[in-house]
């Protein structure tokens, strides 16, 4: 698998005539590439929209050659994609702690993917909390909200008489 994927890269990047070196490491669930490069600006993008477009790329030709053997690969250039991982955490417990001191729910600007489920993530860890993903496209985005509050059950006639005769 990281030979396959090696491959596809240096085709990539050779077209790219980028300068650089990337280093594959293939996980039990997935397949890690991280991209040391003289111009990483150019491989990020705009809010890392050529980096997604790049690891698509590599996804879908791997997945074509190899669908018996696919495991998704996570690109990351220059530790980009592990510095906003670490961010949106962040942000999102900030986010969750604004939610529960004003009682106001908070709608994020869109963001792809894999950017709302690291906030998803985070806020299902908290109590009181939730996030959902809302609109389509490009424009969806979440929105951070107090967690309904679940139905109260109600006692059932016996065990209210037995909390009776306990007292």
């Amino acid at each position: 698998m990281e030979t396959k994927v090696s491959e596809i890269l240096e085709n990539i990047l050779g077209l790219l005539a980028l300068e650089g070196s990337f280093e594959v490491v293939e996980g039990p669930e997935e397949v890690v590439v991280t991209i040391e490069t003289t111009d990483p600006g150019r491989l990020i993008g705009f809010k890392g929209e050529t980096l997604d477009a790049l690891q698509l790329i590599v996804n879908q030709v791997l997945s074509r050659q190899n669908p018996e053997e696919y495991k998704r690969v996570v690109v990351d250039v220059e530790g980009w994609r592990k510095n906003k991982e670490g961010d949106l955490e962040r942000r999102a417990r900030a986010w969750a702690q604004e939610v529960q001191e004003s009682g106001k729910e908070i709608e994020l600007d869109p963001m792809p993917s894999w950017q709302r489920r690291i906030v998803h993530m985070v806020i299902s860890e908290m109590e009181g909390i939730e996030s959902e993903s809302m609109g389509e496209g490009r424009d969806r985005h979440l929105v951070i909200k107090l967690a309904e509050k679940p139905a109260k059950t109600k006692k059932s006639a016996k065990s209210a008489d037995e909390d009776a005769t306990l007292e």
